[in-house]
């Protein structure tokens, strides 16, 4: 998600000008949407989770004390935003892998590729039993790939 950040668009958005705050936006909501559908799981949870972060940026803009780190903030308030939608929907769902989706041998089958829709839903699973913190982790270095310097500012 990491864009440009344009302290001076970032001035003018502080000071009211919702167009510049539309443009500091503009390229970050589709990634934005990725990460809370991966963290969140549901396309709708994750598109609410997005207006919400971008509301509550707005209103509290002037909070943020370095521009520079705007990305950064943004996400904060998006991954908070995951966390308290996940205790409010409910979507941590626990489930166990079950051990035979795992295939011992190193040796690709056609039954592996056959397989793999249940690999995935295998994965799925696995991924739906880590807590947000792991899931935001994952998210932000595999999905966004951002380096573990930027994920700690988060």
């Amino acid at each position: 998600m990491e864009a440009h950040v344009d302290p001076e668009r970032i001035a003018r958005a502080r000071s009211g000008d919702a167009s510049a705050f539309e443009a500091l936006v503009e390229a970050r909501v589709g990634p934005m949407t990725c990460m809370a559908m991966a963290i969140l799981g549901r396309e709708d949870e994750a598109r609410d989770a997005v207006q919400d972060t971008l509301l509550t940026a707005w209103r509290e803009l002037a909070a943020l004390r370095d521009p520079v780190a705007f990305d950064a903030w943004l996400t904060r308030i998006l991954v908070n935003r995951c966390r308290r939608g996940l205790r409010g929907i409910g979507l941590r769902r626990v489930r166990e892998v079950p051990v035979d989706t795992v295939i011992a041998s190193d040796e690709p089958t056609v039954a592996d590729h056959a397989d793999g829709v249940g690999e995935r839903q295998a994965l799925e699973r696995a991924f739906e039993r880590l807590s947000v913190d792991e899931r935001t982790l994952l998210v932000l270095h595999h999905l966004d790939r951002r380096p573990v310097a930027s994920i700690a500012d988060i």
